[in-house]
């Protein structure tokens, strides 16, 4: 049985009839081997998760980069990074001014100010590391707010 060098699926002829890709019987990898690299050189699911990495930077880059930014997976994966990274960007300045006024109170007003930071730092750390581990495991995850944005954005 013959494989698609192209998409990994099942050929019985010359061509394969999911994407239409030559098949050569000889040079055709196994099943389960590792998928198709793209012209830039990085899978798809490596794309995506690095457009994560650096949050803003990283998610402009691979809207910009040219393999990368006619792919709608990595161009979704791109605006999600980049809408949650400006999400936690507002989160932080609203959890500032709300510790500024949680400081009026003496010693437990730092408390509760020092705790609901770490919070919010551990919780937006773990929602970045399974982002970006779901991401590159081919998982698509699309968070409640900024997931349907940044689909919308994607099919433009």
């Amino acid at each position: 049985m013959a494989f698609c060098p192209s998409c990994g699926s099942q050929a019985d002829g010359r061509f394969c009839p999911k994407c239409g890709a030559t098949v050569d019987a000889g040079a055709v990898p196994p099943p389960g081997a590792a998928p198709a690299v793209g012209s830039g050189g990085l899978t798809d699911n490596a794309a995506g998760a690095l457009c994560y990495l650096l949050g803003l930077i990283t998610g402009i880059l691979f809207l910009v980069i040219a393999p990368y930014n006619t792919n709608r997976n990595v161009k979704f994966n791109a605006f999600q990074a980049i809408f949650f990274h400006v999400g936690m960007i507002a989160i932080y300045i609203v959890l500032f001014i709300v510790s500024l006024g949680l400081h009026v109170i003496p010693v437990l007003g730092s408390i509760l100010a020092l705790l609901l930071t770490l919070c919010v730092w551990i919780g937006g750390v773990g929602l970045w590391l399974y982002l970006m581990f779901k991401t590159y495991n081919g998982q698509k995850v699309v968070l409640p707010i900024i997931g349907p944005l940044a689909e919308k954005q994607a099919n433009t």
